[in-house]
């Protein structure tokens, strides 16, 4: 802890970006500060107020690491792009961030309309991100309709084109494509209709409208009546599209409208698109892990959201002010080419948006509610009928599984896994080194790793399971009680699974519980039974891994690389040891006597 308070002491006075990390180097928070050392030493100050999500997180902080960056602008950049990749477990959670979808527009002589949600920085445009895909996908049917935009996705520059290397497709001749491909339309043409398709996304519908109508007037005065049945049904495509858009604002300005309804730790934040006077789109990003100033979520969420996207309105109005409200509008402005505001209207037809969007997250909030409620009443029908095989008092919808793992009583590591519904929850998987057994000793190992477990949960006053699982038979299972009976919580339901005959037993009853074997509890058992296992020995492989390479270095003349081209060049370790000395030396250059050696030592891990 001494090494830890020297570090919070020599933390620099510049604008950064800070991460706590728990025992296992796990990132688990991430933030920003204009002065670091400020703001990290903040979280330790023993007389300040600390939220509950704050306290828990500080409990856990194991060490700080930090980023100086040049500007706070650059700061705030930082911290969302390691927040959405990282996503720590004490920041604020946007439900799907990472996969957020957005309309893509190729950065091609002949550019493609696609819908993507993966970001490349290739000089493509995006618009977005988009949280409703069936409007997204309703609007990028319309667009297709109106605009005879290219759906092949060759690569197609004027090279292609003399060369015709693509051929007419079935859209050419039902006129959803005019057929670049073969030099029907010309280069600057398209292009032209991409511009059109910009300003359509951009929410300049009028333009559009406008441009087709008189596209249609043309040709039908020049007798082209086919031509003028296509337009015709742009028009109306466009028409249609109009409508399904409700008029807000008496001005034209394009702005983005933020409100959030909370509701404890979650929350619903709403984003409409007003582009031209009307709603354009309503976007709703689902918050977890809500503790924080409302400022803060703003700032959080404004930040995120508009940080893969090309094209950003004059002016954003919000019910909170973000925190940062400076920086965020600098680094919005210098996006955008063009100032960029925000703004907390308190009164008029802004302040009447406002409280229509904050309406819209309210009405999307009481559906999560509802819908979370129901989930977790809905119980999976493998659950009943586990609880039934077990003659339960209540469904287990929580259950943590523990098996141990380990080479000839070496290297001996434990795994938790965690199934919540017949799920894995892989973010609350645990892996354990044991710590007081010596040799092969399984029983005595189980006993460790569950009163290690639940001592921490009754420490940190966590839930328990419905449910414990043990993989084995009577022997771990009785000292697995054991363990609890130690604790007080022997109350638990617990039972054992035998690998051997697949049996299930309980406490108190020598023979094992009659389940018939294909009976869908008995199968979810099994499932998560190998799921524990599977991870455990993936767990002590890479212990041994590093234990492996650690006895190799040691052998004089053997230097990480050499250890690395020898694991490369070997599938196992018992493939080593039954290897010819001659033969290591051919295939990774390592001196025939240093070769012996390593057979040596591989031999002794195979033992």
């Amino acid at each position: 802890m001494r090494s830890f308070q020297d570090k919070l002491k020599n933390i620099p006075t510049k604008p950064g970006v800070y991460q706590f990390k728990n025992k296992d180097g796990d990132i688990i928070y991430i933030g920003k500060a204009k002065n670091l050392r400020n703001r990290v030493r903040s979280y330790f100050q023993k007389n300040k107020y600390q939220t509950p999500k704050n306290q828990s997180m500080i409990k856990r902080i194991a060490n700080v690491e930090w980023i100086i960056v040049r500007s706070n602008v650059e700061a705030l950049l930082t911290e969302a792009n390691m927040i959405k990749e990282v996503q720590p477990k004490y920041n604020v959670d946007l439900k799907d961030d990472k996969s957020f979808p957005f309309i893509r527009i190729t950065n091609e002589p002949y550019p493609q309309v696609l819908l993507t949600r993966k970001i490349e920085k290739d000089g493509s445009k995006y618009f977005g991100p988009y949280t409703d895909v069936k409007n997204l996908r309703y609007s990028l049917k319309a667009l297709h309709k109106i605009f005879p935009v290219r759906s092949c996705s060759y690569y197609m520059d004027d090279q292609t084109v003399v060369a015709k290397k693509v051929k007419l497709c079935l859209d050419y001749h039902i006129k959803k494509c005019e057929g670049p491909c073969e030099g029907i339309v010309s280069r600057d043409h398209y292009n032209a209709m991409i511009e059109r398709v910009i300003k359509f996304l951009q929410g300049r519908t009028k333009e559009t409208e406008d441009y087709v109508r008189k596209q249609m007037d043309i040709a039908a005065a020049d007798l082209r009546y086919e031509d003028a049945a296509m337009y015709r049904d742009q028009y109306n495509a466009i028409r249609r599209f109009k409508e399904r858009q409700r008029k807000v604002a008496a001005d034209f300005d394009d702005r983005d409208i933020f409100a959030l309804a909370r509701k404890d730790d979650i929350g619903v934040m709403t984003v409409l698109r007003v582009r031209n006077g009307r709603i354009f789109g309503r976007e709703k990003i689902s918050l977890q892990n809500l503790d924080e100033d409302e400022s803060a979520v703003f700032a959080s969420v404004i930040s995120r959201f508009y940080m893969d996207t090309d094209f950003l309105p004059k002016e954003i109005t919000v019910v909170t002010l973000p925190d940062g409200q400076d920086d965020l509008e600098e680094w919005l402005t210098e996006k955008k080419g063009s100032k960029v505001i925000i703004r907390q209207p308190q009164r008029g037809e802004k302040a009447k948006e406002v409280r229509l969007s904050y309406q819209n997250a309210k009405l999307l909030l009481g559906e999560w509610l509802i819908n979370r409620k129901k989930r977790r009443e809905l119980v999976p029908k493998m659950v009943n009928q586990l609880q039934e095989d077990l003659q339960l008092k209540a469904p287990p919808r929580r259950i943590e599984a523990f098996d141990i793992s380990h080479l000839g009583g070496t290297n001996t590591v434990a795994s938790m896994v965690c199934f919540v519904d017949g799920k894995a929850r892989k973010s609350e998987y645990r892996k354990f080194k044991i710590k007081t057994v010596v040799g092969i000793d399984d029983f005595a190992a189980m006993r460790e790793v569950v009163h290690r477990r639940y001592l921490r949960v009754k420490k940190e006053k966590g839930s328990v399971p419905d449910l414990i699982l043990i993989d084995g038979g009577k022997g771990q299972l009785s000292m697995a009680v054991s363990a609890l009976r130690e604790l007080g919580l022997d109350y638990i339901p617990i039972v054992g699974l035998a690998k051997r005959l697949e049996e299930v037993f309980v406490p108190g009853i020598s023979d094992p519980q009659s389940i018939h074997k294909q009976s869908p509890g008995l199968i979810l058992l099994r499932r998560i039974r190998d799921e524990a296992h599977r991870f455990a020995i993936t767990f002590q492989r890479s212990k041994r891994k590093l234990s492996l390479e650690s006895a190799f270095i040691e052998i004089a003349g053997m230097g990480p690389k050499r250890v690395n081209i020898l694991l490369m060049s070997f599938e196992s370790t018992e493939s080593i040891a039954n290897a010819d000395h001659q033969l290591i030396s051919e295939k990774t250059g390592i001196p025939e006597k240093v070769a012996k050696l390593v057979i040596q030592k591989a031999k002794s891990f195979v033992k």
